[in-house]
């Protein structure tokens, strides 16, 4: 279950810290207004779609109006040089703009995106046009119907597509010859190169394919969802949009999704040659009901890295496989007694004869160098912090570039490890910074923000050196001064003896002699944070629907319990195999504790969520301790036995194994419900069904406890079209004025 998106990602984490205010200046200001939380005028300007280019001087990204593909100096930031130009190619073919694009290796060819359908989250269908650099011409990737996922071969010779469930090659040397690899596609039933909906969702991935360093091989993942479960809900009328086909009868939305503990989809890993056409199974020696989350070729076409974990999500095993013989070689194995996170194998790099990694194997995060054979050659970096990204390794230099926590959980920098060991701090300012890198790692573009400065976009040398400022959202940074609440991130140590993190935000006209009612806000999931010193802070970034409920007269706080990330493994892997337990417990500790505070109404404190946050509103209202005066949850599990296998089973394994943890849920706590519940769901969620909020509404029925609840028809896990969301804030705020007392 990944944390939906409405503004930036919250991806974070915390330890203890001082109480430090980041308050803009006192005054009442203009005002904050739904509409500019629904209208993102608080978001802050970014430079979207940035690609660094294979001369590691330049970068290309869209032009604003969607019609170019533009070179950008990494040193100066200034334009260099046209790529693409919707409105000046020659020939019959024409598109309109470009919704995304893809170069060959050698940036002579480019894909460029047109009419994107999205499936689920990540998957989408698109027709895809080939621009050739030098004739300044376009020619159609296929006839044959939209595409998905389509990859270059490393000689930029071949494009390898998806559709509906086959594999297809376009060799360009043979005038865009189709060559369809595979013929057992079939939606339901086979997948190849395509993830089923929930590696999609919980492997974070849409492409499960990949050509051999030399070109002259095709490998992919095959995915049998013949016996998973369906999974089916009504689709009504709707508007925006309407859905005229189900205007006298509902429709209906069906696919394949495995709740804990059900089948998942059988896969096995496939080779193509393509000069002579023979398609061969690698014999992955891994158990009968693990997965297969990624596979990719190395520099050496004779090696396949092939990551294989167990059902448990608690060993990861990575095979080098040789696509032609199809033997397998056992070179890492990555062990924890709970369970390992993504980034193990979402991290993995190759550099020739070595990769790279992120483990958490001494408790914390960090980055190893492994040689292709699988022996360990170094920890690169070390220390009670976690790495949070990897940004490559330059082997020209020996350098390995980074972004970590080490300074404070709440704060990221980057930072580069040179060959004597020496580290190097890149970035020099306190909050987030986010790093892209040239090729060459000459330079390297940085986004700053903190709780109070919006995105400052600068570009410098590899030496930390800023050379030029692209953005500040100077304009921004003085309307929120003027109009956001009072920012300040605070810590407390909870009965169980458990330090914290916390922000809060209080009205701009805040009287501490007055007493507040305050609205809670958390996602509290495994790995995720919300207390963070970046722009991106609140529900939807900016804090600027926290500052709007401060306009209403209400203190708002978010605190991150145990089970969130970067705090070392310990604090987030404490809550497996009982999700919701101590994630409950905290909120309700640290109700407890703001009920001390001088200036809040204890009596008045209201909880919310949304997806995890939504469950989590409903374990710490069935707690048992009566300190939520209301609460709202939208779009929420209400029993993990609902969810499906990947997420559920690695945090609580199967319900046949812990039916005790199973227990530790909201329907069973329906009875110790206190306060006032609102419940709020999507028809069309294929994420969190809707079956969790009406199994949810028997249960309080049945314990004769009061509720509200909104629908929203046709409306998914983010629940928002036409004027959805405005509805759901409107109807929330409404909700919290009529209880709040």
């Amino acid at each position: 279950m990944k944390k939906f998106l409405v503004a930036v990602a919250c991806v974070c984490a915390a330890f203890m810290c001082p109480s430090v205010s980041t308050a803009a200046p006192a005054g009442d200001g203009a005002g904050v207004t739904l509409d500019d939380v629904v209208g993102g005028s608080y978001y802050g300007q970014r430079i979207a779609g940035v690609r660094p280019l294979a001369d590691g001087e330049s970068y290309a990204r869209i032009s604003p109006d969607g019609k170019k593909i533009v070179r950008h100096s990494f040193r100066t930031g200034r334009e260099t040089g046209v790529i693409f130009d919707a409105t000046a190619t020659r020939g019959d073919v024409k598109v309109n703009g470009v919704e995304g694009y893809i170069m060959s290796p050698d940036e002579s060819r480019i894909l460029i995106q047109t009419k994107t359908r999205y499936i689920y989250r990540r998957s989408f269908t698109a027709e895809y046009f080939i621009y050739d650099v030098k004739n300044n011409r376009l020619t159609p990737l296929s006839e044959g119907g939209p595409q998905q996922a389509p990859v270059f071969s490393p000689d930029g010779n071949v494009i390898a597509f998806a559709r509906e469930g086959d594999l297809y090659l376009c060799k360009l040397l043979f005038g865009g010859a189709e060559t369809r690899v595979t013929k057992d596609g079939e939606r339901g039933k086979v997948l190849n190169g395509i993830p089923d909906w929930v590696y999609e969702e919980e492997f974070s991935t849409n492409c499960s394919f990949c050509f051999s360093a030399d070109s002259k091989m095709l490998a992919w993942i095959r995915y049998d969802e013949s016996q998973v479960p369906l999974f089916s809900f009504d689709m009504y009328k709707g508007a925006y949009p309407t859905l005229t086909q189900n205007d006298v009868y509902p429709g209906a939305f069906t696919y394949k999704y495995p709740v804990a503990g059900e089948r998942n989809s059988t896969v096995s890993v496939m080779t193509f040659d393509i000069k002579n056409r023979a398609t061969r199974t690698i014999e992955v020696p891994m158990d009968s009901d693990g997965y297969i989350p990624r596979i990719r070729f190395t520099d050496n076409p004779d090696q396949l890295a092939i990551v294989a974990l167990n059902r448990h999500q608690s060993r990861m095993d990575l095979y080098m496989a040789n696509p032609r013989s199809t033997v397998c070689k056992l070179v890492l194995r990555e062990e924890n007694d709970r369970y390992l996170r993504e980034t193990a194998y979402e991290s993995l790099r190759f550099y020739g004869d070595h990769f790279a990694m992120l483990s958490e194997r001494d408790g914390y995060q960090h980055l190893y160098w492994y040689t292709t054979g699988g022996r360990l050659e170094r920890q690169v970096t070390k220390g009670k912090y976690e790495v949070t990204a990897f940004h490559g390794y330059d082997p020209a230099t020996g350098r390995f570039y980074y972004t970590s926590c080490e300074e404070s959980p709440l704060r990221r920098a980057v930072y580069v490890k040179e060959k004597n060991g020496k580290v190097r701090k890149l970035s020099t300012e306190q909050g987030t910074n986010e790093a892209t890198f040239s090729t060459s790692f000459k330079y390297f573009m940085n986004v700053y923000s903190s709780a109070t400065q919006p995105y400052v976009t600068t570009l410098r040398s590899n030496d930390g050196k800023v050379l030029t400022t692209l953005l500040d959202n100077a304009d921004l940074k003085a309307k929120a001064d003027a109009t956001l609440g009072q920012k300040e991130f605070f810590s407390f140590t909870t009965g169980q003896g458990v330090t914290l993190n916390g922000y809060m935000i209080k009205p701009r006209n805040f009287d501490p002699s007055k007493k507040y009612p305050v609205l809670m806000y958390q996602y509290s999931g495994p790995g995720s944070q919300e207390v963070k010193d970046s722009w991106g802070m609140g529900f939807y970034g900016a804090g600027v629907f926290e500052s709007y409920l401060n306009t209403r007269g209400y203190i708002c706080v978010c605190v991150d319990g145990r089970g969130t990330g970067f705090r070392g493994a310990d604090f987030e892997k404490c809550t497996y195999l009982r999700l919701g337990e101590k994630e409950s417990n905290d909120q309700v500790e640290a109700a407890l504790y703001l009920g001390t505070l001088p200036y809040i109404d204890k009596d008045n404190i209201a909880i919310w969520g949304w997806s995890f946050g939504g469950f989590n509103t409903l374990m710490a209202m069935g707690e048992g301790r009566p300190v939520f005066r209301c609460g709202i949850a939208v779009a929420a599990p209400s029993n993990w036995k609902y969810y499906d296998t990947v997420y559920t089973e690695r945090y609580m394994r199967t319900p046949q194994e812990n039916a005790d943890g199973y227990k530790v849920n909201p329907m069973e706590r329906a009875g110790r419900f206190h306060g006032d519940l609102l419940l709020m769901h999507g028809t069309a969620d294929d994420n969190v069904h809707l079956r969790n909020a009406m199994e949810m509404s028997e249960a309080l029925v049945q314990a004769n406890k009061q509720f509200e609840m909104q629908i929203y028809t046709n409306r998914n896990h983010s629940i928002y079209g036409g004027n959805t969301r405005r509805h759901l804030l409107t109807r929330l705020c409404n909700f919290l004025d009529a209880k709040m007392k």
